[in-house]
């Protein structure tokens, strides 16, 4: 799982592989295992055979040199076992002796090919990492009257890329922003995140309205998607003198955390269509205000974070959380709510989750 964090830093974090510890002992078990059956039961058994496992299992993890080491101990063992079972007086012991050469051939071919396909692999997550890094621009800490924390936690499985999406512009108008969530993943998503948020970089700056933003935003994902293709959005616009103004595009209502402590999920009279889906020039959302004063608190989020379950199914309760965004560092109060979903879901998310939290100044 890869994580990124305010200032645009994506470590990645450690997690534990149980299984590679026991695939990486697993062949000396076998063979050491083989052998004390062998003394165990007498030179009439004839286990000597089975000695192969030990390099049949090596190829699964480790590069091919520690296959051909652990062939060669299997060799070893194939010897003394041979010797101690009387085997080379007949051609038995010598057949099974290059049953193991071969398994262990056939070990190393594979585990060469399992390298390249690995590094082929790491390779192309690269390349997913560094374009998501520049598609997802590090967002100001302070913006207007506004201070900013993100958080972007990515559910990384193969070479998949995550297609949620978010940004922060200081217009003259107030701070506008957007968070979104392409359907899908691959590089499909992500260039048609970057279709989106091109959009509304340079619509955030030159239109003079909020609907004049959205309608931009509109026409460039109806060029880029296709079929039933779609990204659920939030567009805002936030400025000291009249609060908060939303175009919600079927996406998740934003979290709204007053100074005093109450809670709210500010939605619209009635929801519309996500972008992409064919909507008119009339069909758009209508955009509806909210009061934000000073020590407010607002938070949007795509569905990764709202719809992560625990091991007994029960989603993850964003509003009993906000107790965890009191820290006055507003990148801290966010790590600890990340922390708290990672800990909700007992092991990794099933899908991208982004937060962006945005503080109205004292």
């Amino acid at each position: 799982m890869v994580r990124r964090t305010g200032d645009g830093h994506t470590p990645t974090e450690p997690q534990g592989s149980p299984d590679s510890v026991v695939l990486a002992v697993l062949p000396y078990a076998v063979m050491a295992l083989v052998v004390a059956a062998n003394l165990i039961a007498g030179p009439t058994v004839g286990l000597l055979p089975l000695v192969s496992l030990g390099p049949a299992f090596a190829g699964l993890v480790g590069g091919w040199g520690r296959t051909v080491v652990v062939g060669l101990i299997a060799l070893a063992a194939g010897v003394g076992l041979g010797i101690y079972s009387d085997l080379f007086e007949e051609r038995r012991g010598f057949a099974s002796l290059a049953a193991v050469a071969g398994v262990t051939a056939v070990g190393v071919a594979g585990a060469v090919m399992r390298q390249r396909r690995e590094a082929e692999l790491a390779g192309m997550r690269s390349i997913a990492e560094v374009a998501q890094r520049v598609l997802l621009r590090p967002v100001p800490r302070s913006a207007g009257h506004l201070r900013a924390a993100v958080s972007y936690t990515s559910a990384v499985a193969e070479a998949r890329i995550g297609g949620d999406l978010y940004e922060v512009v200081a217009a003259p108008e107030g701070v506008r922003v957007i968070i979104g969530d392409v359907q899908g993943k691959g590089l499909e998503s992500v260039e048609t995140a970057a279709v989106v948020l091109g959009a509304f970089r340079e619509a955030a700056h030159d239109e003079p309205d909020l609907k004049g933003v959205g309608a931009r935003v509109e026409r460039a994902a109806g060029r880029a998607l296709e079929g039933e293709k779609f990204v659920t959005a939030i567009i805002a616009e936030l400025d000291p003198a009249n609060g908060a103004m939303f175009l919600n595009y079927g996406h998740p209502p934003p979290l709204l955390v007053r100074a005093d402590g109450s809670v709210s999920f500010p939605e619209p009279a009635s929801y519309t269509l996500p972008l992409g889906l064919g909507l008119g020039p009339m069909e758009g959302p209508q955009p509806f205000r909210v009061a934000f004063a000073p020590g407010d608190q607002l938070l949007l989020y795509t569905d990764g974070v709202t719809e992560a379950r625990d091991r007994s199914g029960a989603f993850y309760p964003l509003g009993a959380r906000t107790p965890l965004l009191k820290d006055p560092d507003p990148e801290a109060a966010l790590e600890a709510l990340r922390r708290d979903l990672i800990l909700h879901t007992a092991g990794p998310l099933h899908d991208d989750a982004a937060m962006l939290l945005l503080r109205h100044r004292e």
